[in-house]
């Protein structure tokens, strides 16, 4: 077979990349062509991401990937965040980043016009203040012009894609994350945005992963599943149905891959989320704050003038005793940037538990904090939607950190299977090579995965003090 080479265009909250992915029909080889940093910026108190400059890294990869002859181009973000478009298709205002303060008390007045559970109950998306519902919902609130005047409404990766290709549309997975869309009668939810003067007009087709949108300079280009979390969970390699994932990075996304919705009482007193994925999946999972966390640590004590490496941090971590205290790893303390120390201590402090002050302590809490939020997650995902999870698939870049993977192990007591750490970018280019006829199906293409790395697998070793610790989590959660 005649090697096939795509262009993968992945955006993290941290850092983007542009990733050629070649193809010989039995294995993918993996390149990167340009990698480049993405950093908000703060304009007149409002947190803005800044899409033209990631737009032009972005195309200049592209530009540097034509060098392969890429068959195909496709791009994947993160969700809830969107752009508005006038009636020239001109972009109204830079994108506002989830973590802006804008959502702040706007649980409490959407509930105050439809109730919680039938916000949930339509949209069967957890409820928590970033998603796009609340973003839009205090533009509304404020008596934002910039409601007035836009035209279309486009999630991040709906906005690249329109700029690369020219079509004004959206993709499923990711529509599916703004808690706009009706994830049971699979469009958008009108009748709840109506009730809260959400223009509905604004809002364009949304379309399947797979789907060729136009072209680009010449390349084609494809939607795969434009949510990151979307593509790595594609890219599972998981050899049965009996699995769950953590796609691990700044954040964490927590679940199992169920054939329909699941929006029963059970559901919403659960918080779980309802996600879009390829082929008419539906990914079950719960968001926990994940490495943010521990991004935020490295940065503030950076500050502080110790510039600690991921990997020293985790050394001190291991090196630091044993389940001393636990924190809420989604408490809304750790949302926003800042000195996630002082917050860590401020938990431990107000629950009566010691407080840790050496980074190794301050790591340790969180990792240790994160593995008993998964088994939470895990527990109530098998409870709601009766299914058995046998492995946990730890996908993603935080798939790399060996202790974090042991405690998830531990915590749980399921076993552990790292990777791959590309998964994004793997599950980006698999839906391409599907759509171009590279690959027959989902399985075919995990298949793939499972075939060309190996591996790592933790077992689990559940001692009693794991379990006390989950019983103390549970209390502080």
């Amino acid at each position: 077979m005649t090697t096939r080479t795509v262009l993968a265009v992945d955006l993290g909250a941290e850092s983007g990349r542009v990733m050629g992915v070649q193809f010989d029909g039995a294995a993918l080889t993996l390149n990167e062509i340009t990698r480049f940093p993405n950093s908000p910026v703060r304009v007149c108190d409002t947190l803005h991401w800044n899409i033209l400059d990631l737009w032009q890294q972005i195309t200049a990869g592209i530009e540097a990937g034509k060098a392969d002859q890429p068959a195909s181009v496709g791009v994947d973000t993160w969700g809830v965040d969107f752009a508005l478009l006038d009636a020239q298709s001109c972009l109204i205002s830079m994108p506002v980043h989830y973590r802006d303060q804008r959502t702040d008390g706007m649980l409490e007045k959407v509930f105050a016009k439809v109730p919680r559970l039938e916000v949930f109950e339509q949209t069967g998306i957890q409820i928590i203040s970033i998603n796009t519902l609340y973003q839009l919902a205090s533009m509304v609130e404020a008596k934002s012009p910039l409601l007035d005047i836009a035209e279309t409404f486009l999630t991040i990766p709906d906005l690249l894609n329109y700029w690369l290709s020219g079509a004004k549309v959206c993709e499923y997975s990711n529509a599916t994350t703004t808690q706009m869309f009706n994830t049971t009668s699979s469009g958008w939810a009108g009748d709840l945005l109506e009730r809260l003067d959400i223009p509905v007009e604004m809002l364009p087709e949304v379309i399947q992963p797979g789907t060729r949108l136009g072209t680009y300079n010449g390349i084609p280009v494809i939607a795969p599943a434009c949510h990151d979390t979307g593509s790595a969970v594609a890219a599972t390699p998981a050899t049965n149905q009996n699995f769950g994932y953590i796609s691990s990075g700044t954040w964490s996304l927590a679940g199992i891959e169920a054939p329909s919705p699941i929006v029963t009482p059970e559901a919403a007193a659960a918080n779980i989320t309802n996600e879009g994925g390829v082929f008419g999946t539906i990914r079950l999972l719960k968001n926990v704050m994940g490495l943010w966390i521990i991004q935020q640590c490295r940065a503030t004590w950076r500050e502080q003038g110790q510039d600690y490496s991921y990997a020293e941090l985790v050394e001190l971590a291991r090196k630091a005793p044993p389940l001393r205290s636990i924190v809420n790893p989604n408490d809304s303390i750790f949302l926003p940037p800042g000195d996630h120390p002082a917050k860590v201590r401020t938990l431990c402090r107000q629950s009566s538990q010691p407080v840790p002050e050496t980074p190794g302590a301050i790591i340790r809490t969180v990792l240790e904090s994160l593995a008993l939020a998964y088994r939470d997650v895990f527990e109530k995902l098998e409870a709601v939607s009766r299914q058995t999870v046998e492995a946990i698939h730890i996908i993603g870049g935080g798939s790399q950190n060996e202790l974090l993977n042991q405690m998830t192990a531990d915590a749980t007591g399921k076993p552990v299977l790292a990777g791959p750490v590309e998964a994004t970018v793997i599950g980006n280019a698999l839906m391409q090579l599907i759509t171009l006829g590279e690959l027959g199906n989902l399985s075919d293409a995990r298949q793939v995965v499972a075939n060309m790395i190996g591996l790592k697998r933790y077992e689990p070793n559940q001692t009693a003090e794991w379990v006390e610790a989950f019983h103390r989590y549970l209390c502080i959660g």
